[in-house]
């Protein structure tokens, strides 16, 4: 019988917002245009290697132990109980800024058992590669949390009920929603941007968070834009990373003012999203933001497309 197996598959997994401004670890969303490509390949020597790394500067870890994919690969093979007996070399394309808010190790992470998944003849479902993908966060941030590399799995919005053992659930995607980030010029690390949280919180706020959550997955299954936008605001994680971010409560503002139904931190920064129910209000938003930034001279990029419901997937073997 002819052996249908590949010997090199190609996965991209996209870019991610998490948070989604009142959902703190909870909740995410999946973008387009933006992603990581992670090349697996079958090799006579047993193990996981990080043969390349492009677009990173030279600054991710080459030992899979270390890095967010290595990591993956190596959970998943494990799993398989193929770890002294398989060899794979992975080659990584970064796509997005490192410390953007934007899942970027995530996407690695993702892309990374997506495609080593194709490359075994797919063994595993996209529910079962979960737990693989989230081993990946501990390399990049010291915990494992799942709301970037589910979205960036799965797609559209994602609820975790659980991180470990991962549980998610995969809510609508209202097809209007247009998300704009903008990305400023600068850099924040999550494990860093994690250490100035406060331990505790006030119950009253804890309670009005809870309620936004609430109404944000109302919002997202009667289409009710207006209950999303108002949703998104966050009583507990932005006003701290916020003043970590140069220009924010301006850009925030002129989102707004412009026609957002809400804007607020991407994941942990620096990068800033915002949701708008076309993509001309979305463009929009996006101009007036940058406005805000060039007050400031901070140099940004942009990038508006509509929410990405497809997720992760191996190119070429549609």
């Amino acid at each position: 019988m002819r052996n249908s197996k590949p010997k090199k598959v190609t996965a991209f997994a996209p870019a991610t917002v998490a948070n989604v401004g009142c959902g703190f670890d909870v909740l995410g969303f999946a973008i387009h245009g933006m992603g990581d490509r992670v090349t697996a390949t079958r090799s006579e020597n047993a193990g996981v290697r990080i043969n390349s790394i492009e677009g990173d500067e030279g600054r991710l870890p080459r030992d899979p132990e270390k890095n967010t994919a290595g990591l993956s690969a190596l959970g998943l093979l494990k799993k398989m109980g193929l770890t002294n007996e398989i060899g794979i070399d992975l080659s990584i394309e970064k796509n997005m800024p490192l410390g953007s808010g934007l899942g970027s190790s995530a996407a690695s992470s993702v892309a990374a058992v997506v495609a080593i998944n194709c490359l075994l003849g797919s063994p595993f479902s996209k529910e079962e590669l979960l737990p693989f993908s989230v081993e990946g966060e501990i390399a990049a941030s010291g915990t494992a949390h799942a709301d970037n590399v589910a979205a960036a799995l799965f797609g559209g919005f994602i609820l975790v009920k659980e991180h470990q053992p991962p549980d998610v659930i995969s809510l609508k995607t209202p097809k209007k929603l247009h998300c704009t980030i903008i990305h400023p010029d600068i850099e924040i690390q999550t494990s860093s941007s994690r250490k100035i949280l406060k331990k505790e919180v006030l119950l009253e706020k804890a309670v009005k968070q809870w309620g936004n959550v609430g109404s944000m997955i109302v919002g997202l299954y009667t289409n009710d834009y207006e209950l999303i936008g108002k949703s998104i605001h966050d009583e507990i994680i932005e006003p701290v990373r916020s003043l970590l971010i140069p220009g924010f409560a301006e850009m925030k503002l002129a989102a707004l003012e412009a026609g957002a139904l809400g804007c607020s931190i991407s994941g942990s920064g620096p990068s800033l999203f915002a949701l708008s129910k076309s993509r001309k209000i979305a463009m929009d938003v996006g101009m007036q933001m940058g406005l805000a930034l060039d007050k400031i001279d901070l140099k940004y990029s942009m990038h508006v497309s509509k929410l990405n419901t497809r997720g992760a997937y191996c190119e070429g073997l549609d």
